[in-house]
């Protein structure tokens, strides 16, 4: 039995999430407000939950770890990386922004799947963390090719640590030759890493799985202790 939590009513502490049936499951209730959303990141909290259910809140043990000082690149997504990186120099096609279109990214990673008609990021999950881009705490990285949005990442940004939750790529754009651009949303989220570890941190947890290749970058370790109440993880916006 998990507790129902109403508007006031604070988390429990995380040793108390199930760990059978549904492991790391520990409430339901409350809402997606940014404040409530700061609350449960800083205490190791995320919400997870599909259309018809109420708001579920987990903490799972254990959990992805992205190193950001060892994200393995492959060799195909290298020359890619070159290749923006050459069109951005020269003013071509190509162009990695950060937080020029977070709400787009959202409803972008929201859009119905190839093996499903859509994703949990609901219209109140979308408000939610768009409050917390406001705030300065929630940031996107977007590829960009001639103008349109072809890929993003985006995730919350607390203390030492950044929260991976989303990627997309769209599957109608080819590119000449009829190449795809799955490789996107890894592009955006070697600019996520890189940004990332040039500020502060070390890591890069998730809290559900990570749906990018990060097998050789990756490992899983013990739930982190809650971050501090401050505004050591506010990014400003560029």
């Amino acid at each position: 039995m998990i507790p129902w939590l109403e508007a006031n009513t604070p988390f429990p502490d995380v040793s108390e999430a199930l760990t059978t049936d549904a492991p790391g499951l520990l409430a339901a209730g409350a809402d997606l407000s940014p404040q409530r959303l700061l609350q449960a990141y800083r205490n190791g909290i995320f919400p997870w939950f599909s259309e018809g259910q109420p708001i579920l809140w987990w903490s799972t043990d254990p959990r992805m770890v992205l190193y950001t000082d060892r994200f393995k690149v492959s060799d195909s997504l290298k020359k890619t990386l070159r290749k923006v990186e050459r069109s951005r120099l020269g003013d071509g096609p190509w162009v990695v922004r950060f937080d020029s279109a977070f709400e787009s990214v959202m409803r972008s990673c929201a859009a119905p799947r190839k093996d499903g008609p859509g994703t949990w990021i609901s219209e109140d999950i979308i408000a939610g963390y768009t409050g917390l881009h406001r705030m300065g705490y929630a940031h996107s990285a977007e590829v960009w090719l001639d103008g349109e949005l072809v890929g993003g990442a985006y995730g919350v940004c607390i203390g030492r640590m950044f929260y991976g939750e989303s990627m997309f790529a769209p599957r109608h754009r080819r590119l000449e030759g009829g190449a795809g651009l799955s490789w996107s949303p890894s592009c955006a989220a070697r600019a996520c890493a890189c940004s990332t570890a040039s500020r502060r941190p070390a890591t890069w947890p998730r809290w559900a799985p990570c749906r990018f290749r990060a097998r050789s970058s990756s490992t899983t370790c013990a739930r982190p202790s809650p971050s501090p109440p401050s505004n050591a993880g506010k990014l400003r916006h560029r």
